[in-house]
């Protein structure tokens, strides 16, 4: 029995089939156990939320995983090269000269991946963020949400739904819109004829009306209140509002908060300035 046993993995197809089936295996439990572990060993720092520490988690799995994947197939293949008596070392020695040519050549290549690499360890965006990146070959930048991150791509989705794909090493300038928190800021144009003091009032009681939503409230981590005076135009003055919301919660907040703004104007009679043009008719 112990003849046949041998006899059978003697096989080299034999052999070969059982390294692609032990392989497949990895492969498919590795993104299992890598979140497992990743998951276990990521503790949550002092005022990151449990958004923020899942952005990571995921942003960790997806890189460790294809990392893990490509190793995984390597090592079969070179353990398939052996199985039909090829010289892996004289391979590997080929391939190491072929990388030093390849490297010399792909200088941009290699700087996506290094750039990957400090994406990950300083944390600057995960996936689910919504980032701007800009500078460099990117120009003035790609806004989107960040669907997937590589050591050498970052997938953006925009508003518009298009997938953007911008290459690590591209970007000079990472502008991360919902890290930690996030902000509304908002201007407002009012007639000059208006009591800036009813002005604030109204708009710091619209702000706070909004903690009692049920749906918006546990968006808002500080209510949207007057800011200042921020500006003279021809026919306005320019009002500043902030609030801070919950990562990527800025669009919605601000939204609700313009509507609630202009009934609560309409009310108290207060006119927001529109754009105006005088005409000069010579008899």
């Amino acid at each position: 029995m112990e003849t046949n046993f041998s006899l059978f993995f003697g096989n080299i197809f034999i052999r070969m089939i059982a390294i692609i089936l032990v392989a497949l295996m990895l492969h498919l439990l590795s993104s299992v156990v890598i979140g497992y572990l990743i998951r276990f060993f990521i503790q949550r720092k002092k005022f990151q939320t449990l958004a923020d520490v899942k952005k990571r988690e995921d942003t960790l799995v997806g890189l460790i995983s294809t990392v893990v994947k490509i190793a995984i197939w390597l090592i079969a293949i070179f353990a398939i090269l052996d199985i039909f008596k090829f010289n892996v070392a004289s391979v590997m020695a080929g391939a190491g000269v072929i990388g030093i040519i390849f490297g010399l050549g792909a200088q941009t290549t290699i700087r996506d991946y290094l750039a990957g690499v400090f994406i990950l360890l300083e944390n600057q965006y995960r996936v689910g963020d919504i980032v701007t990146l800009s500078g460099g070959s990117v120009g003035l930048g790609t806004t989107g949400v960040v669907e997937e991150i590589t050591l050498r791509i970052t997938k953006l989705r925009d508003l518009d739904g298009s997938l953007n794909v911008v290459r690590n090493g591209e970007a000079n300038v990472i502008t991360n819109l919902t890290f930690e928190y996030s902000s509304v800021v908002i201007d407002v144009n009012i007639d000059y004829k208006s009591d800036i003091d009813n002005v604030a009032k109204i708009m710091n009681r619209v702000g706070k009306d909004m903690l009692k939503d049920q749906v918006l409230a546990s968006s808002i981590k500080e209510p949207i209140s007057f800011l200042r005076v921020s500006d003279f135009k021809n026919n306005s003055a320019t009002v500043k509002v902030i609030g801070k919301v919950k990562p990527s919660k800025q669009w919605e907040i601000a939204g609700g908060y313009r509507r609630r703004l202009i009934k609560a104007f309409n009310e108290a009679g207060i006119e927001m300035a529109f754009p105006q043009v005088v005409v000069d008719q010579k008899k």
